[in-house]
């Protein structure tokens, strides 16, 4: 896991990146401090999967006699 300030993270974020793509952890202080961390998205076929669970579950849910899209559509007017 490396470390760098917030600075060098703002001008050094493609190359950073690139290493957190690789599978590298990056910890971003400032004044010396953790305040954030770059790393890898893992899951990605998983969050997918999961993202299609939950459209299935909610289809066809109904709010009184409404779908979501018929109440979305109405606070839109």
């Amino acid at each position: 896991m490396s470390s760098v300030g917030a600075y060098e993270a703002k001008t050094n974020l493609p190359r950073l990146l690139s290493e957190v793509e690789k599978g590298e952890v990056v910890t971003i202080t400032k004044h010396g401090s953790p305040i954030a961390r770059l790393v890898p998205v893992s899951g990605g076929a998983a969050d997918a999967t999961l993202i299609e669970e939950f459209r299935a579950a909610r289809s066809g849910v109904l709010l009184g006699n409404d779908t979501i899209a018929d109440l979305v559509a109405e606070g839109r007017r």
